[in-house]
């Protein structure tokens, strides 16, 4: 069990989209929670890839250098 406390500003928009689409307020959280947690999970599986891939000798590219070889330059 979970409760949150929603200032109203919030509350009144999650109202309003669970009345126009016929949904809960609870599936809206939940959905919500289970959304940003699948990407928090993805963020750090990258992060610890990312991690062994420099331990391992791995380097890094500046962004613009990888825009360049890519062909994306401005």
């Amino acid at each position: 069990m979970l409760a949150l406390r929603l200032d109203e500003k919030l509350s009144s928009r999650l109202d309003a989209l669970a009345r126009k689409t016929g949904r809960t307020k609870t599936w809206y959280a939940r959905k919500a929670i289970e959304t940003y947690i699948d990407d928090m999970e993805d963020a750090a599986l990258a992060a610890a890839a990312y991690e062994e891939y420099l331990l391992e000798g791995g380097e890094s590219s500046p962004l613009n250098d990888v825009r360049r070889r890519l062909g994306l330059e401005d």
